[in-house]
């Protein structure tokens, strides 16, 4: 099996407790050699301020390549430019171009009176920047908000026409779903990268509520092997055998980079890559 390339996603602490265990994650994946990492938005721009800062803390002591969420929710066209001019300062220059969920009780988005209309007006006025690598988001199952399948490989292809250089997909836990996306993508002339997003399952009812709200289908097996697997106390070794088995599926099939959704969480995610062949690179001055 060939050994794909990875990159982890993380969330913004939004206490101290939770600074200490983003760094703990940051520390326990960063031997694996990432690609990248990403810093998440909150919902309707929530953690704007924490993603900030988090994102360029990890830029500058961990070395790692780091990519920020930016989103049109809740702000002017000015003021998220002269937060991607912030990024760029600081040294960053990989962002995570999305539109945003808005803020909880809102209904939907609405753009901002003086804000960018949707992911694609955002890309474009980054890309005439000319100061980062652009990645968005892609759903190989229906978007929500979303009038049809179709539409999704549609938005898609906007999104790389306005600039985009890469995607990262929805989690899934069905390898079909992802590979009859990436066949349609193709058959509508989409050539750039589309990464497999994937979310090692840490804790089952947090992650039924999760692909609840993102509209990730659950098959009845997974749901069924997790009842058994709580019930006897052997979750963490089923996640990881799903996780490995789906991660394996995809590379079988030509794919070469994943994408982890951590939740600052990596004991898991570290599990799997090491059985994907995914091992800490060593320093030349710890081989004697």
């Amino acid at each position: 099996m060939t050994k794909p390339a990875v990159s982890f996603e993380f969330f913004p602490p939004k206490t101290l407790d939770a600074s200490f265990r983003l760094w703990d994650t940051v520390q326990m994946l960063a031997p694996l050699g990432p690609r990248f990492v990403s810093v998440t938005y909150g919902a309707g721009g929530s953690t704007r301020d924490l993603t900030r800062e988090a994102v360029t803390t990890i830029h500058k002591h961990s070395g790692l390549r780091s990519a920020a969420h930016l989103t049109c929710v809740d702000a002017s066209r000015s003021e998220t430019l002269a937060i991607a001019q912030d990024f760029s300062a600081a040294g960053v220059r990989d962002i995570v171009a999305l539109r945003g969920d808005p803020p909880k009780g809102a209904g939907g988005f609405t753009a901002h009176p003086d804000g960018f209309a949707n992911s694609c007006e955002l890309i474009s006025a980054l890309k005439a920047t000319d100061m980062f690598t652009l990645r968005v988001g892609a759903y190989p199952e229906k978007h929500p908000e979303a009038s049809h399948a179709r539409a999704d490989v549609d938005w898609l292809k906007r999104k790389f026409e306005a600039g985009a250089d890469e995607a990262l997909t929805q989690f899934f836990f069905d390898p079909e779903c992802f590979l009859r996306f990436r066949d349609a993508c193709a058959k509508a002339g989409i050539e750039k990268p589309i990464v497999p997003g994937i979310l090692p399952i840490e804790n089952w009812s947090g992650v039924r509520r999760f692909a609840h709200r993102c509209g990730a289908t659950i098959p009845n097996w997974l749901a069924e092997a997790f009842h058994k697997a709580e019930r006897d106390g052997r979750s963490d070794l089923l996640a990881t055998a799903i996780c490995t088995e789906l991660c394996s599926d995809l590379i079988d099939e030509g794919v070469d980079a994943l994408h982890f959704y951590t939740l600052n969480r990596p004991e898991l995610t570290r599990d799997v890559c090491h059985a994907l062949g995914v091992v800490p690179r060593l320093k030349l001055e710890n081989v004697a």
